[in-house]
């Protein structure tokens, strides 16, 4: 998951665990509650077995204000799911995200969709947790 105040990016593993792909953007509103039960929704329907958050460090590595939020909703949707939770440091990975849909051949109009870059960042970070979890 790519969690952001105005979006929220997500994405989903095969059944073998190996491979992420982007499956949806979810709107929010900027300054209301986060959505937990339309994130609760997504994740029954797709059965996971884990949530995997891309937590927004600072360059430096240090939490910030919006890392602090982001751990707390983490924990809560875990809760609310009975799941286990991995946070991920996803220091440039919308960077990444739109570099892969930049050059994926997509028409421009399609290229430029916000959507689709969070819901590739959050395929991102969830690869990176798949990967490490064979290292």
């Amino acid at each position: 998951m790519d969690f952001g105040e105005v979006r929220i990016g997500l994405a989903v593993s095969d059944e073998s665990g190996t491979l992420a792909s982007p499956i949806e953007t979810l709107r929010r509103r900027r300054g209301k509650r986060p959505p937990l039960k339309a994130l609760e929704e997504v994740a029954r329907a797709h059965d996971v077995e884990a949530i995997v958050f891309g937590l927004p460090l600072e360059l430096s590595g240090e939490d910030s204000d919006w890392t602090r939020e982001v751990r707390d909703v983490s924990r809560r949707l875990g809760d609310r799911l009975e799941l286990p939770v991995h946070l991920v440091d996803e220091r440039m990975s919308s960077v990444r995200a739109e570099r892969e849909v930049r050059g994926s051949g997509l028409p421009k109009k399609k290229r430029e969709q916000k959507e689709r870059v969070d819901a590739a960042a959050a395929a991102l970070i969830l690869q990176s947790w798949l990967d490490r979890r064979y290292d």
